[in-house]
């Protein structure tokens, strides 16, 4: 089954994140900014799509990300996608990349384009802090420009892509094969978020 979302609010619940519909270069697209009092990274921040219940299939959304004026110095444009999110908003798993990471001149911080956790234990705190590295991949992009996010998933393993090229395969996804849940576009720390063209297709 495939469906096509709007970036219209109406159909989008707020979870630790302020949402609103925004004209952006001409089109309708949705805002997203994580909440002020949600000082952590990698926390239930994101817009989550009302009625979805995903488990196998493809997500595909446009989005682009820009540094909010305050944003702090370790903000990195952080934008993606929540999956499989329960109904309490208690654990879901997540893709989302770091656009101001893409194309610096730092190895270090070119490393960590893109990141997969898996919320609440899995963060990319808990993978840095014991050396652990293929949850993370380099990645080929810039602030303030659209960037096609498609992600396969099946059972236990999530394939995603960036531009149409892969760029992070995560074989052991942390909550299991059997887990499903709502949809979410994710945004943490510093970053205005826009999205636009959510297209889910489901194989169950």
């Amino acid at each position: 089954m495939e469906r096509h979302v709007e970036p219209d609010q109406s159909y989008f619940t707020a979870v630790h994140t302020a949402i609103e519909n925004v004209e952006l270069d001409g089109e309708r697209v949705l805002r997203v900014v994580k909440s002020a009092k949600i000082d952590q990274p990698d926390e239930n921040t994101y817009a989550k799509l009302t009625g979805s219940n995903f488990h196998n299939g493809v997500i595909e959304v446009d989005m682009r990300s820009r540094l909010l004026p305050d944003a702090p110095g370790h903000a990195r444009g952080f934008i993606g996608i929540a999956f499989r999110i329960n109904e309490e908003d208690s654990q879901f798993e997540s893709f989302y990349v770091r656009p101001t990471n893409g194309r610096t001149d730092d190895p270090v911080r070119r490393a960590h384009g893109c990141q997969y956790f898996a919320y609440p234990k899995y963060t990319f705190s808990y993978f840095r802090e014991r050396n652990i590295t293929q949850y993370e991949a380099p990645v080929d992009i810039g602030l303030d420009e659209w960037i096609k996010l498609r992600a396969v998933i099946e059972g236990c393993c999530g394939t995603f892509y960036i531009n149409g090229k892969v760029v992070l395969v995560v074989d052991t996804m942390k909550h299991g094969a059997d887990r499903r849940g709502s949809v979410g576009f994710f945004v943490d720390i510093g970053t205005e978020a826009f999205f636009k063209d959510l297209r889910i297709i489901q194989n169950d």
